[in-house]
């Protein structure tokens, strides 16, 4: 095996066209890096003359963001990933044009006709009607008929052992379920005024801690099926292109965190980062003659929270119906109840994936872009208040609904930044 090399926007060009030969070798072609992660390497490579572009993503064998090693396999395990989802559902997953195991490279289809959700709902952009039922579907087809309901013993044990992934998960294990309880690093980023309702509600609350403990066992040993294991709204981007042809509403990138693991994870960190864009889509909102604008967009967001636990749901029994299992054993009964617990610890993971991003070392743009404003600390309490009844309550009937009714009525406090606890 030829030694790897990093690419850039020279060498990315002859890479394409000498070795890959996926463009002709005598075209003019404009490479850039677009890269924004902490983790690997991307290119945009284009034709102006045939239209044609490609991205180019890179694993290297150095963190970007602080230069420690890291395992080049990811890049494998991420380009598998994308296979096997393509492969349930091809209309989510951009299409790989190539593997290149050598150089960890992964060439796909520019999805320059979609927008990255985040971005855009941070923009203004309107929730598309559709998104709640497209996320839904991919965790029902492409996700949870990679259990052991839908797959043998065998094939189930030989792809939990492809896919084991220490590095990254020891990332999640530390950085979600751990620092943001303890910070035993002090990685912390608390917001200045917060430290104290920080202390009380996170740092000394055992109960919170025993929950979010059990979360983590299971995060850690439950080999489910294959989690994308970093399903937010920045891995999720969604059709802005109407003119795109034959492309879904939905299209997901980034699965390089995958592994056999609890369902419920992805599920639940795709709710708490839409609880993000709620928030900021209040605190920026329009006021006065305008608020009915921000109501709309908020509600859209609100609405896909609160269904897509029910449609995953939905989905995913009427897969069990359709689709051969894997043992006359699985019968509805046993169906229902396991979905009702992927579902109750997608809202503990949803609790989780809230704390962590507002008080831990890796904060979510929407809370970045607030800056010093003073609702900023009102702000983040309704979120972790909001966390703490989903890890907590997160077994109980209706306790999605509640707590975004919860949310809800929080968010009036936002205007003059009055704070509380819970």
């Amino acid at each position: 095996m030829k030694e790897q090399y990093l690419l850039d926007t020279t060498t990315v060009k002859t890479y394409l066209t000498q070795k890959l030969s996926l463009f002709h070798a005598d075209e003019p072609l404009i490479a850039e890096e677009i890269g924004d992660g902490n983790i690997n390497y991307v290119f945009r490579v284009r034709s102006d003359a045939s239209g044609k572009s490609i991205i180019v993503k890179q694993a290297d064998r150095l963190l970007r963001s602080s230069g420690r090693p890291l395992d080049l396999t990811r890049s494998k395990r991420e380009a598998e990933a994308l296979r096997i989802y393509a492969a349930r559902t091809p209309q989510f997953i951009p299409q790989v044009y190539r593997y290149d195991e050598a150089m960890s490279a992964i060439c796909m289809e520019d999805i320059a006709y979609c927008g990255n959700t985040r971005k855009e709902l941070m923009a203004g952009t309107l929730l598309p009607d559709q998104f709640a039922e497209d996320a839904a579907a991919f965790l029902a087809h492409a996700v949870f008929s990679t259990s052991d309901l839908f797959i043998q013993p065998e094939e189930k044990k030989a792809r939990v052992k492809a896919f084991i992934n220490p590095e990254l998960c020891a990332i999640s294990e530390t950085l979600v379920f751990s620092e943001p309880y303890c910070n035993g690093k002090n990685r912390n980023r608390v917001t200045s005024g917060n430290e104290a309702f920080v202390n009380k509600m996170l740092y000394t609350d055992d109960v919170l801690k025993a929950e979010v403990a059990a979360l983590r066992e299971t995060f850690m040993n439950k080999a489910e099926a294959l989690i994308h294991g970093d399903l937010h709204t920045g891995s999720l981007f969604i059709r802005i292109d109407e003119e795109a042809s034959g492309s879904s509403g939905i299209k997901i990138i980034d699965p390089e965190f995958a592994f056999y693991g609890p369902i419920g994870y992805d599920l639940g960190n795709l709710i708490a980062n839409l609880y993000f864009a709620w928030i900021y889509t209040v605190f920026s909102g329009t006021q006065g003659k305008d608020a009915p604008l921000t109501e709309h967009k908020s509600g859209r967001i609100a609405a896909a929270i609160e269904a897509l636990p029910q449609l995953f749901t939905a989905k995913a029994l009427e897969q069990c119906r359709t689709a051969p299992l894997s043992d006359p054993l699985y019968n509805e009964r046993y169906i229902r109840k396991r979905l009702a617990e992927i579902v109750a610890e997608a809202y503990g993971y949803a609790g989780t994936e809230m704390i962590r991003r507002t008080v831990g070392d890796t904060k979510v743009a929407e809370l970045d872009a607030m800056g010093t404003d003073t609702r900023r600390i009102t702000a983040e309490r309704i979120l972790i208040n909001t966390a703490r009844l989903l890890i907590k309550r997160r077994r109980q009937a209706g306790i999605g609904t509640r707590t975004a009714a919860y949310f809800r009525s929080s968010l009036k406090t936002l205007p003059d930044g009055a704070v509380f606890e819970h």
